[in-house]
């Protein structure tokens, strides 16, 4: 009797949002919003295709992270990962896709929201070299909405207080999540080895 099942219910439990809340709301990117997002050094990137949904962190040196290519496009070097592809699957059928862009420190994030396709092209690939080394594929975004979203998530749950800030032994570690998974796994070596396999494998 309590399940909201319709859009109409949905509105009638909440006041209509400020103006500012949809004024803020463009097409493309204005000086302001790009000014934004060239400070980011992360985002999550969430997306959809016929084996669901998945949203996957995306992170690299402030100025690494992606290129503005005009006011309408981002282009996005697909670092090394786990080769999963998910993420990837879902741009092929589905290219819907949604970004969430941080900055440490600041409370406010940075929703961008658009279509994006896969591209192996040498003229973007060769933009983005690390160390010697190219994504395997860059992301083109066609960006059709982007606004900043308010500062209240981050500032209730207080996100950048270092006193709040969790020691590596206060949680889980890598190599027990997926011993957790999968209970054969040898999560005592996988995690002795793991910085040093990551820091040597980040391009």
């Amino acid at each position: 009797m309590h399940l909201i099942t319709s859009i109409e219910q949905l509105e009638n439990l909440y006041q209509p949002p400020a103006s500012t809340s949809l004024e803020k709301e463009v097409t493309r990117l204005n000086p302001v919003y790009r000014r934004w997002i060239e400070q980011s050094p992360f985002f999550a990137l969430a997306s959809t295709g016929r084996q669901g949904l998945d949203c996957s962190p995306r992170g690299d040196v402030k100025g690494e992270l992606l290129q503005i290519i005009d006011d309408q496009t981002l282009a996005i070097p697909d670092r090394r990962g786990n080769n999963r592809i998910d993420t990837l699957r879902n741009i092929v059928e589905d290219p819907r896709v949604g970004l969430l862009f941080m900055i440490p420190g600041i409370n406010e994030c940075l929703r961008v929201n658009g279509k994006a396709q896969l591209t192996t092209n040498p003229q973007w690939t060769t933009k983005f070299e690390m160390n010697g080394k190219l994504p395997t594929c860059v992301i083109l975004v066609t960006i059709e909405a982007v606004y900043f979203q308010c500062a209240r998530a981050l500032m209730r749950s207080d996100f950048w207080n270092p006193n709040l800030f969790l020691t590596q032994g206060q949680v889980p570690t890598a190599g027990e999540m997926t011993k957790a998974a999968s209970p054969t796994f040898d999560a005592i070596s996988y995690d002795q080895t793991l910085l040093s396999r990551q820091k040597k494998t980040l391009y």
